[in-house]
């Protein structure tokens, strides 16, 4: 991802495991690129605009073009399908609701692909960032969740929100990957034998 070099990964593993030496939770933090590839929605959009064709054609100044709808819609769908998979376009076309939908749907299959609700303890916390679909959620274990009242977690993701738009990505994972151990911390503290579980880097996909 351009916006974190390897520096940046490093602080924020760094500070994933500074989190987790005081405290017997578990977190992993996961950035996607795209939460989907979305290519059925320019699919559609291509086949309603190749379907209008007809109605078009027959207000056409052209005596013949009748005779070619056929092709005309098979042109203008080929045409409107690569068109519409170029990804300016793509994100356009897209509902902001349904790549809501796809970023949580993936942030939950992260969840589970990561791990997180195997830990010993049921102490697993996500931090799931989607770059394209600007979506950020924490998901947690229901070890923790039943201490831990939802809004502290939305909090945490109005701060990160806060700091990306102001330009300071590093800082808003540093932020949340230290307000998510302190919460861990408080309800489970760290012991002399704590294991570390998960992955400390940032995982991306």
């Amino acid at each position: 991802m351009s916006f974190l070099n390897n520096n940046d990964k490093q602080r924020i593993a760094e500070a994933i495991e500074q989190a987790e030496r005081n405290t017997r939770g578990e977190f992993v933090t996961v950035i996607a690129q795209e939460a989907d590839d979305y290519l059925y929605i320019p699919t559609l959009w291509a086949a309603l605009i190749a379907l209008l064709v007809p109605g078009v054609v027959e207000f056409s100044v052209w005596p013949r073009a009748y005779a070619y709808n056929y092709e005309l819609q098979v042109i203008t769908f080929v045409i409107c399908a690569l068109l519409f998979r170029w990804t300016p376009i793509k994100r356009l076309l897209i509902p902001k609701r349904v790549k809501q939908q796809r970023a949580h749907r993936l942030a939950q299959e992260q969840f589970f692909q990561q791990n997180l609700h195997h830990t010993s303890e049921r102490t697993g916390v996500l931090l799931f960032v989607s770059i394209t679909e600007h979506y950020v959620e924490i998901i947690a274990d229901k070890g923790i969740n039943d201490k831990v009242h939802a809004g502290v977690w939305d909090e945490i993701v109005i701060d990160f929100i806060h700091q990306v738009k102001a330009g300071h990505v590093t800082t808003g994972f540093l932020h949340a990957v230290k307000a998510c151990g302190d919460v861990l911390a408080e309800h489970y503290p760290g012991s002399d034998e704590n294991r570390n579980e998960l992955p400390n880097h940032l995982i991306e996909i």
